[in-house]
């Protein structure tokens, strides 16, 4: 075999997004290079966000079988403007995932992996077979399965980054939103081995009994009556200042940094017409929520909100940091950084629509594994 498959997505001229599988050629590895046989990716928002771009998925179609699978959707005229740059390309779709060594370049740190299960982070996962640099590969311990060292990349180093960036920048404890998903959940066990106080927002009680049973001690409900005084006696328990935010829109950023204004004012200082001088920062990281982010600034003038991005923040902490969180991760893959998956999708069945609008909800919970040699 020669050719294998890859998931692209295209935007068309006439407003529709096309997602499709192309036939390309197995790459060759150059000396420094292996090539993976890719036997699991995860479907991670950001993976979405190239995968669908700006279309509706909830009006999305497919055409076609197996590899000659389409999926369709469509993108709003008001909107298309803001993708020119878009419209024409084939972009591979998928950030991470894991698999086998099947070809190595003549260096020694390429041939040192040759047959071994290793994860990657390189972009256009969604391949039968993709071409990395030995270096950009992570081996996965004894025993490890492709599967289960799919996501060891973007959720792992997220929530580990988010703890970094909190002694980074000199604050003593955290707030995530969207605490119940999979990331939520490696953010709970990282704050709990580590010894630091995590406030977790969810939607509902459901998500709350999740974290409950991982041994989460602040859990705050933003669909209770009571969430506002509840989300300021969990800051004022913890001290938390700092917050990543999954939503990204609505007005969540903001009543986090009221309420760690109001935690603030419970502990008497000299007063100031400009509110507490302890800095607040609330990070966007991800999107959930696609509407403008509404800030009411009722919360001083020692605040900031900005966005948090997981290459910027490994650019910023540098290769040494860097290496020393893959290390943590791979050291616990099975216990801190387990993920668990709704179900495993071939690149065929990925692009059912059905099947599209299902993970495209990104329900709290709810995870789908990518495998792009399933059934071949």
């Amino acid at each position: 075999m020669t050719n294998a498959l890859q998931m692209q997505s295209t935007l068309l001229e006439n407003g529709v997004l096309e997602v499709a599988l192309a036939e390309v050629a197995i790459p060759e590895p150059k000396d420094h290079e292996v090539v993976v046989r890719v036997e699991a990716s995860p479907i991670n928002p950001s993976d979405l966000g190239v995968m669908f771009g700006p279309a509706d998925i909830s009006a999305a179609t497919s055409t076609g079988k197996g590899a000659k699978t389409v999926l369709s959707a469509p993108v709003a005229p008001q909107i298309m403007p803001r993708f020119k740059a878009r419209v024409g390309q084939a972009l591979p779709v998928g950030n991470e995932g894991a698999g086998v060594v099947v070809a190595a370049g003549k260096n020694p740190e390429a041939q040192a992996l040759m047959g071994k299960t290793v994860a990657l982070l390189g972009g256009g996962m969604y391949a039968q077979y993709r071409a990395a640099p030995a270096m950009m590969c992570l081996p996965l311990p004894e025993g490890a399965t492709a599967k289960e060292g799919a996501s060891c990349f973007v959720n792992p180093l997220t929530a580990l980054g988010m703890t970094e960036t909190m002694r980074m920048e000199g604050h003593k404890a955290l707030v995530h939103t969207a605490a119940a998903s999979n990331l939520g959940q490696m953010l709970n066990k990282i704050c709990i081995a580590d010894g630091i106080d995590l406030v977790n927002i969810v939607r509902k009680k459901e998500q709350a009994d999740i974290l409950k049973g991982l041994g989460a001690k602040y859990i705050v409900n933003s669909s209770d009556e009571s969430f506002m005084s509840d989300l300021t006696d969990a800051l004022h328990a913890t001290g938390a200042t700092i917050a990543f935010d999954a939503t990204g829109g609505g007005n969540l950023a903001s009543q986090i940094l009221t309420c760690m204004e109001q935690a603030a004012a419970r502990t008497p200082s000299e007063y100031s017409i400009y509110g507490s001088v302890a800095h607040k920062q609330v990070y966007l990281y991800g999107g959930l929520d696609l509407s403008p982010t509404v800030l009411n600034r009722a919360y001083g003038m020692a605040w900031g909100v900005g966005g948090w991005l997981l290459p910027h923040f490994l650019a910023r902490v540098g290769m040494e940091k860097g290496n020393e969180l893959r290390t943590r991760v791979a050291r616990e893959l099975k216990t801190t950084f387990a993920s668990h998956y709704t179900d495993e999708l071939s690149l065929a069945e990925a692009l059912d629509a059905a099947t599209a609008k299902k993970y495209n909800l990104k329900t709290t919970g709810e995870k789908y594994l990518m495998c792009p040699n399933k059934g071949l």
